[in-house]
């Protein structure tokens, strides 16, 4: 394919979504197999949690591959993201329990034939087949909270989980967003207990003394699910320069979150409009990656789209995540080459995860 018009064929080519909050949607009463659309309908305009932009019908029309779905529960003080009857937790049990729930929902999941959880390569070839409209799902536990010891670690590999990241906010293994410090003694534990049974790590949300003790004591492969350049948005949920370059040093793939919130710091849900986030503002975070970088290898996708907003959210030129293609055309419009643009969207997931899921 030639470069001019190249973005035209971008809606074809393989994406995947290295994050994204299926099964806790899913807690608050929303279908997977709905499309985000017709989930509006059924909402309301005044659902409190915004337009959904997430559905598998959605996803297929992207030709969106894999997403990393994760397992995310809520602690109880996280009143932003708990609405009524929606669980939380207060001890590790309820939040195992509560993730046993969600895991099972993925397992559930895969009963549709176009759905399949990717816990090994094969699985992960099944997925990409050209000749079906298919959709891999890799789990990935976001906040550590659930293993009520690290050498739970195995037992969650072997039901299915094949990344976890230790924080969301603080944790009882790390500190995270808004909570600054290193890792717990449990939490250098779970290092050991992690590599041993064959996870990969995930540092979004990680704390930076967190983040570099983390790197330090575990050697297995490392991922940034969902996370943006703090040149850009300097809050401590971002990563510094320093972080970017150690994470290229472990060979990782940092995928960039699509929450306008984390695309411009002069942004705020609520207040400000829509069309003041676009494009051009995801293209600039991925080009600050590829500099640090001296490549597109280590850039992708981590729209965490659902995650606690929704379609008003998101940059002016997206909706729904069928139109995730668009950052393609993006990409294009920014000189960017045919084979950049198809390792940002999707190859470079695709690597990793060639190089890192068991057989």
């Amino acid at each position: 394919m030639s470069h001019q018009g190249f973005g035209e064929g971008c809606r074809r080519l393989v994406i995947v979504d290295g994050h994204e909050d299926i099964a806790f949607n899913w807690v608050q009463g929303r279908d997977f197999l709905k499309p985000a659309h017709e989930k509006r309908t059924l909402e309301g305009a005044d659902s409190g949690r915004g337009a959904s932009t997430v559905g598998l019908h959605d996803l297929l029309e992207a030709n969106v591959r894999v997403v990393f779905a994760t397992i995310w529960v809520a602690p109880c003080e996280a009143t932003g993201f708990v609405g009524h009857g929606v669980p939380c937790y207060r001890t590790s049990e309820e939040a195992h329990d509560q993730a046993r729930a969600q895991l099972d929902y993925y397992l559930k999941l895969a009963e549709d034939q176009r759905i399949r959880l990717i816990k090994g390569r094969r699985d992960l070839e099944f997925a990409l087949d050209p000749r079906e409209s298919r959709l891999g799902l890799v789990v990935l536990m976001e906040g550590a909270d659930p293993l009520i010891t690290p050498q739970e670690a195995k037992a969650w590999f072997e039901a299915g989980v094949r990344i976890i990241a230790p924080a969301w906010r603080g944790t009882r293994y790390a500190g995270g967003t808004g909570a600054p410090g290193p890792l717990t003694p449990y939490g250098r534990e779970l290092m050991g207990e992690m590599k041993r049974a064959g996870l990969i790590l995930d540092v979004s949300h990680l704390a930076e003394a967190s983040f570099f003790e983390a790197l330090e004591l575990f050697d297995g492969p490392v991922l940034a699910s969902h996370s943006n350049c703090r040149t850009y948005v300097p809050t401590d949920r971002q990563l510094s320069d320093e972080m970017i370059r150690a994470l290229v040093k472990r060979d990782a793939v940092i995928g960039v979150v699509l929450y306008s919130r984390f695309l411009r710091s002069d942004w705020r849900k609520g207040e400000s409009a829509k069309s003041e986030v676009t494009l051009v503002d995801v293209v600039r975070h991925m080009n600050h990656l590829r500099t640090l970088a001296g490549d597109t290898l280590h850039v992708g996708i981590g729209s965490d789209f659902d995650g606690g907003f929704g379609s008003e959210s998101i940059p002016a030129e997206l909706d729904t995540v069928a139109d995730l293609p668009k950052i393609g055309q993006a990409l294009t419009n920014e000189h960017l080459s045919d084979e950049d643009v198809r390792n940002i969207l999707g190859n470079n997931w695709l690597r990793f995860l060639r190089k890192t899921l068991p057989e």
